[in-house]
């Protein structure tokens, strides 16, 4: 029988705030974190957080990265010191480009002033391992670490991994997430270019006037244990993390399979690998993006790993309507509004959403945030959705801890 894992922390700084509970009781609330056509974390001032040293040392997306996981780690009680081993604790911060703004700053450098005065720290500063590195050096996690890079599936991606190290027996605990910085000049320039981002600077994913999708920031990071082990130091269990699937379009480098056929083999394997049917789930954060692909092939593969019927009967909303995209954090992100809707039995709604596409037909939460009633009294279980650029697909299950 595979491990049980479990979520033990929870950290989040996002353009709602910080902290993991501003994210979803904000969003419950309506409130958009979405200004001027971006998802800013204006709240997040590196240096109110940060040693001198860290804030020169470390790329905004590493900062971010560094502070979820402080928030997370002392949720779990790991103030003092870990409660394992260090070589058994593992470390997967996932990210979909890195730091981008010390390669836009250091690149001023060397236009305007030459090659030698570019900083030593450039390349420690914006590799994308940059995160995980900083994060597992703060808290002296010295098992497996890495970076994960598969654009906006990296967050999930870097959770799924984290589930598989435990459950191999590689680690009694992970720390894991996501964490994007990207509202630069040049991020903004690439997806313009490409035409990816909404013109009216809106998120509105599955409503008809949905026209391209808003850039955020940000960062999630969860702890993951071994069950037994967690109950053993007598953890607060918050959710388990029950199923993990993946896959991939092998279709287009930025569209999505419009069949949706791989994204529902993801949800499909996500709910094999809990042990679980279509029937179990009782919510859907979707990647709902807001663009006009991805929200009509996510839609069809919902329908098409869920069944029709029961597809039709649970209540889906998108957290990019309140935040933005945050890329690479995004899976990660979203996890942790996912596992706060479990454990406080609140849905939050899809924003924006006023507009109904005939295509799109299902239960999107309009309006106001409602109560998660699962269906014929089974328990709060959960399905997290993940798909990105180059066709990756992660489904994440996940259920309430207490049952």
């Amino acid at each position: 029988m595979k491990p049980k894992i479990v979520v033990t922390g929870l950290g989040a700084i996002t353009p709602l705030g910080i902290g993991a509970s501003a994210l979803h009781e904000r969003w419950a609330r309506g409130e958009c974190g979405i200004v001027d056509g971006a998802g800013a974390c204006t709240d997040f001032e590196p240096k109110d957080f940060l040693s001198v040293k860290e804030v020169r040392r470390l790329d905004r997306f590493s900062q971010l990265a560094v502070v979820a996981a402080g928030e997370a780690l002392a949720q779990a009680g790991w103030e003092d010191e870990p409660p394992y081993e260090p070589w058994r604790i593992g470390c997967v911060i996932a990210t979909g480009i890195g730091g981008i703004q010390t390669v836009e700053a250091q690149h001023d450098v060397m236009r305007d002033r030459g090659a030698k005065y570019v900083s030593p720290l450039g390349i420690p500063q914006y590799m994308p391992n940059a995160g995980a590195a900083a994060v597992a050096m703060k808290y002296g996690l010295r098992g497996q670490m890495y970076g994960i890079v598969s654009a906006c599936s990296s967050g999930a991606h870097a959770l799924g991994s984290a589930m598989r190290m435990i459950q191999c027996g590689d680690a009694d605990a992970v720390v894991a997430g996501g964490s994007e910085a990207t509202l630069t000049t040049f991020g903004y320039a690439c997806f313009n270019s490409m035409q990816a981002l909404s013109p009216t600077g809106i998120s509105r994913p599955f409503d008809a006037r949905r026209d391209g999708f808003v850039m955020g920031e940000g960062a999630g990071v969860l702890v993951l244990e071994e069950e037994s082990a967690a109950r053993r130091r007598g953890a607060t269990i918050l959710a388990e993390a029950v199923g993990y699937g993946s896959t991939s379009d092998a279709y287009h480098l930025t569209a999505p399979e419009p069949s949706g056929a791989a994204a529902a083999k993801a949800i499909e394997l996500a709910l094999e690998d809990a042990g679980m049917s279509a029937e179990d789930v009782s919510y859907v954060n979707a990647h709902g993006t807001s663009t006009p692909l991805n929200d009509a092939a996510e839609t069809v593969a919902l329908k098409s790993a869920l069944g029709v019927e029961h597809a039709m009967r649970i209540p889906i909303s998108s957290t990019k309507s309140a935040i933005g995209h945050l890329l690479g954090a995004a899976g990660a992100v979203e996890a942790v509004a996912t596992i706060e809707t479990l454990m406080t039995g609140v849905i939050p709604p899809t924003l924006g959403y006023e507009v109904p596409d005939p295509e799109l037909d299902l239960d999107y939460v309009p309006g106001e945030a409602r109560p998660l009633t699962p269906p014929n009294g089974a328990g709060r279980v959960a399905i997290s959705n993940s798909f990105a650029f180059g066709g990756h697909n992660v489904a994440l299950a996940l259920r309430r801890g207490s049952e």
